[in-house]
């Protein structure tokens, strides 16, 4: 039975504040959460620290003298092999926002996520590469359920959208990613690019679990709200949503099964639907709830501003995730593996933008709140501009090294550690923000869906470059890539220059 937030439980939230004590000035739960999100992320950032590099060795693609035993494909596939998992890990968080919302709460949806990540991993650890896709497609439903369920939870921690610890909560529970994104390259990077691909998808399972025991232990400090169900499904509603996913499975078993027995499947009969589809679906989400006619004109009005942050934030991911597929590609095959004469795996430059964002991200922080205490403070709609400007300058500094290695030579690691610091410097004006703009401005009855449907805007900029890998555009040419740098630009300015009309439709929310 579904449980509902009585006034019961509002007293038992009160006193769990007031007893549990405090993270860095922020509510105990905080604490756990941040612990939960650094091991899933040691795990997902381990994981996908190697999977572009798994995916090229042995093959057209790989650096010279590295680790065999992969599935030997080419870039271009690669590319986009690993933009479509991002962007099913993305898509996959609207589904998840919604199983929370409706099926089983935020806090069981999280537990369920964890132990389907782990066994994700374990079957990423079997080699072949049917277990491969498998593997893939295990920890990007894990991922899915778990991302918008633990960010609403954040939410919960706060007396309401004007809690003035709000942003600074979401910032720190922002570092515990970080910490874990650091970290899993060097030990799962080095395990699995030095000794055995498959152990250190293995260490990636173990790092889930580590979450998921953490998260257990913590929940009692946790607000009561996030075991709540806020819309239970009807009978009615639950058999209609089951039996439309049985047609849709009968339908696709049945289209797959006539293109394999003719002999035309290829890899891209499975590639092309999957990036059509994550580009179709965010938009048909903006649209249903935008055409919701139970929504006050209020809610109407924020949904409408909340546009153009999803588009600026698609823009933005477009690039910024090539830092883990293009930028990991270069440095793997075109930049050198000594640093002041010390060698390291390619893996470990994946370990660089996590450590610029636990440098800068405390002092950005405190920028934001210096900047605030004397009404200076950028609004939202300009740090989203600036972001987007950020993310086009560190692609227009990325096409110097790329023209310097085009002769055949090696260029020195300084300029992919320079480009991620322009990159992590707009992350921090963009990403946090969205993250706490969208449970802002959500409508009630969309609370844990509206993160799934900021997730999306992943979705929508890593189908994009999935698109242009598999159409044949060499993203790993300097043409494209200043192109690429060129629209960020160009959006960035035009959020800046109609952000007035933007604060408007936002109402209340800043």
């Amino acid at each position: 039975m579904a449980t509902s937030l009585t006034t019961k439980h509002a007293d038992a939230r009160q006193s769990g504040r007031a007893s549990g004590g405090t993270f860095f000035g922020h509510p105990r739960g905080l604490a756990t959460l941040f612990m939960t999100e650094m091991w899933e992320r040691f795990s997902f950032y381990g994981m996908r620290a190697l999977l572009p590099l798994y995916l090229i060795a042995g093959g057209p693609a790989a650096g010279k003298g590295s680790q065999g035993g992969g599935l030997a494909m080419n870039a271009a596939t690669a590319t986009a092999i690993y933009s479509i998992y991002m962007a099913m890990v993305y898509l996959l968080a609207m589904p998840g926002g919604w199983f929370g919302d409706r099926v089983w709460g935020p806090r069981r949806t999280v537990a369920v996520a964890a132990v389907v990540i782990m066994a994700g991993h374990l079957t990423l650890a079997l080699p072949g590469e049917g277990a491969f896709f498998a593997g893939l497609a295990l920890v990007a439903i894990g991922s899915g359920l778990l991302k918008a369920n633990i960010s609403t939870m954040v939410g919960h921690l706060y007396d309401g959208p004007d809690d003035p610890r709000r942003d600074g909560g979401f910032t720190v529970f922002y570092m515990g990613i970080n910490i874990g994104a650091f970290a899993a390259p060097l030990v799962i990077g080095t395990v699995g690019q030095n000794y055995s691909w498959h152990l250190g998808f293995a260490l990636a399972a173990a790092g889930m679990a580590l979450g998921l025991v953490q998260f257990l232990f913590g929940t009692r400090h946790l607000d009561p709200r996030s075991s709540v169900v806020p819309e239970p499904l009807t009978r009615a509603e639950r058999q209609a949503v089951l039996r439309k996913g049985l047609y849709w499975l009968i339908a696709a078993a049945g289209f797959y099964a006539v293109v394999v027995l003719s002999g035309a499947y290829t890899l891209n009969w499975a590639l092309v639907p999957i990036t059509v589809i994550g580009l179709v679906i965010p938009v048909g989400v903006l649209v249903r709830i935008k055409r919701d006619r139970e929504l006050p004109a209020a809610d109407q009005s924020k949904m409408t501003g909340y546009i153009w942050f999803f588009v600026a934030a698609a823009v933005f991911w477009m690039i910024y995730d090539q830092g883990g597929s293009t930028m990991a590609v270069f440095g793997d095959t075109k930049a050198s593996g000594q640093l002041f004469g010390i060698g390291f795996p390619s893996s470990w430059y994946q370990s660089v933008n996590p450590l610029w964002i636990m440098a800068l991200a405390p002092v950005m922080a405190w920028g934001w709140m210096w900047l605030a205490r004397r009404g200076q403070e950028p609004s939202t709609t300009v740090k989203f501009a600036m972001g987007l400007v950020l993310i086009g300058a560190s692609f227009f500094v990325f096409v110097v090294p790329m023209a310097l290695s085009s002769g055949g030579g090696k260029v020195s690691p300084l300029w992919l550690v320079g480009v991620y610091l322009i990159q992590t410097v707009g992350e921090l004006c963009l990403s946090p923000v969205g993250l706490s703009v969208t449970t802002k401005m959500a409508p009630a009855k969309y609370g844990s869906q509206m993160m799934g449907v900021w997730f999306l805007a992943v979705t929508a900029g890593d189908c994009t470059t999935s698109l242009l890998s598999l159409a044949g555009v060499d993203l790993n040419g300097t043409g494209v890539v200043a192109l690429e740098a060129t629209l960020a630009c160009i959006a960035g300015y035009a959020v800046w220059m109609y952000r007035r009309r933007v604060i408007a439709l936002m109402g209340a929310v800043r």
